[in-house]
């Protein structure tokens, strides 16, 4: 017998496109949907490495499909657009988390690390959105942007990073008011310091990684299986009546005062 549980938290035969798929957190987001029973289409720009993911899934009997696409380039969103609109119908669940950190001195930060990291971390979410948008059409169909808790306060030299995630978290209340009229929620999660290949240099020098830890409630630092409930919420018919929120797993790192 299925439970009520089992029921409103499964996401079988719910279709999941995830960006970012092969690597750090995108890696537990994509697996937490895949072990759900959802059929996920993983996004990545190595096409390799990604290949590689898929196929480790697929060994496990889990509907994982590879699909390589440099999100920095306008032309390769459009053709991701257009090769799942031509393979599926529609789609269940959008999950915007492919993101690059490119940190430098700010009074001399690079413009075309800027203009690369804004056209990653918030131009790609905005057009792929836009984009499926059509698809999106099965009730309870669910956008999640992931952001960091870079939008909400202050890091050093990392300005494009900053803006992008902000504008992430503003885009998303903006898409939940647009795409609320169709009956698609948009929300957004926000990860605090996770172990994954954009922080392994915070995570190998043992001050660093020991002060990331301290500043959390928790004392650790996130591992990729943290999101992995929420992701699942959100995706799920158990959020139905949640749209338009940020939340962040951040083991009480904005929550932490003294």
């Amino acid at each position: 017998m299925v439970s009520f549980l089992d029921k409103t938290f499964s996401l079988q035969g719910k279709t999941a496109v995830v960006t970012g798929a092969a690597r750090g957190i995108g890696c537990g987001i994509t697996e937490a949907l895949l072990r759900a029973h959802a059929t996920v289409i993983m996004v990545g720009s190595r096409p390799q490495p990604l290949r590689e993911a898929a196929e480790k899934y697929r060994d496990d009997g889990l509907n994982a499909i590879d699909v390589s696409c440099d999100l920095s380039q306008r032309e390769q969103i459009d053709q991701l657009v257009h090769c799942v609109s031509e393979e599926f119908q529609q789609l269940d669940v959008l999950v915007n988390n492919a993101g690059i950190s490119l940190p430098q001195n700010s009074p001399e930060y690079p413009i075309s690390d800027w203009e690369k990291t804004m056209r990653i971390n918030l131009e790609a979410p905005f057009l792929l959105t836009q984009g499926l948008t059509p698809l999106l059409t099965k009730p309870g169909a669910s956008v999640i942007n992931i952001t960091s808790v870079n939008a909400e306060v202050g890091f050093p030299n990392n300005p494009s990073y900053q803006a992008a995630k902000g504008g992430l978290r503003q885009l998303s209340k903006s898409q939940a008011m647009d795409l609320g009229q169709v009956g698609i929620r948009v929300n957004s999660i926000g990860p605090g310091y996770f172990v994954s290949d954009m922080t392994q240099g915070s995570w190998d020098d043992p001050q660093r990684r020991s002060e990331r830890s301290e500043h959390t409630i928790l004392g650790r630092w996130g591992q990729p299986k943290d999101l992995m409930g929420l992701i699942i919420l959100l995706a799920s018919d158990a959020s139905s009546y949640i749209t338009g929120q940020d939340i962040y797993i951040d083991g009480g790192w904005l929550a932490k005062g003294l």
